[in-house]
């Protein structure tokens, strides 16, 4: 364990560098409110504590949970807060400045994250994500080698903040992130598992939800024979919730109701495909 550690904090700190960044701990009240109000800049919120108040990031901090910001320049350009669950870290919210996402920040943040519950022996890392955000399920299974083990209908109730707000419900992807696994090890180190659709395609991979030529979803007639079974997503569901909220709500349904089946009968998520299907194998 001592030697994975090591590793670990060296893969993350190599991350940072790269970037330009450094990701540390947040212990004061000026910088919780800092990120406060990242998160409130990055969500659109009306108010800075809307998603976590800074008073409580001063608590969770105070009380040895993960509380931590990514600087450039001293410039706060990300954030993420966890707490301490029942033999797990609840990894609760990891946000990164607009102007600097799809750059590498979010992962530098996650992979300090990693090291951190290492060195404090913890293995398993936990959190939700939107199942109809397909890079951040990109980013989950692959990047990460984390794996998404349970669909949550309607998570956190109603939501308001501008990336969210108008939604038909607030579904989530329970993710559970084995930082000690093989899987997380290789992704680490810039080896992620990638999803071969050749092989799934000629083992006979049947589509339980399909992207019409209009960008809508089509249901197809899966029968979870126990061959691979394929679930779309929308290309883009934020621009989408905005530009067609109907379509939005359909997509949100349709998903819920061919990943919910395909659970119930006994499959799991391998992957998601670049081009934004999720496969799904039997276990």
């Amino acid at each position: 364990m001592d030697e994975l550690i090591a590793e670990a904090k060296e893969v993350a700190t190599a991350a940072a560098t790269r970037l330009g960044i450094t990701v540390r701990e947040l212990r004061e009240p000026a910088a919780h409110d800092e990120a406060a109000r990242l998160f409130g800049r990055i969500w659109r919120t009306d108010s800075p504590n809307e998603l976590l108040d800074a008073r409580m990031m001063r608590a969770l901090s105070y009380a040895g949970n993960y509380v931590v910001g990514a600087f450039r320049d001293e410039e706060m350009i990300g954030a993420a807060v966890a707490f301490f669950g029942l033999d797990h870290l609840h990894s609760h919210i990891t946000g990164v400045d607009p102007a600097t996402q799809s750059r590498g920040a979010g992962h530098a943040i996650k992979l300090h994250q990693r090291a951190w519950a290492l060195d404090r022996r913890i293995e398993s890392v936990h959190w939700t994500f939107d199942p109809l955000v397909r890079r951040n399920a990109y980013f989950n299974l692959h990047k990460l080698g984390a794996r998404a083990v349970k669909y949550l209908p309607d998570f956190y109730g109603v939501m308001t903040d501008g990336i969210n707000a108008g939604d038909a419900t607030s579904d989530r992807l329970y993710i559970q992130w084995d930082v000690a696994s093989p899987e997380a090890i290789a992704a680490a180190a810039g080896d992620p598992r990638e999803i071969n659709m050749q092989a799934v395609y000629a083992a006979g991979a049947e589509v339980a939800l399909a992207r019409d030529d209009f960008g809508r979803p089509s249901p197809g007639k899966a029968v979870h024979d126990g061959r691979p079974l394929l679930v779309a997503v929308p290309l883009d569901i934020e621009v989408l919730r905005g530009t067609d909220p109907p379509l939005a709500v359909a997509w949100r349904r349709e998903v819920a109701n061919a990943l919910c089946a395909a659970f119930d009968s006994g499959y799991r998520i391998a992957g998601m495909a670049r081009d934004g299907w999720y496969v799904m194998e039997a276990e």
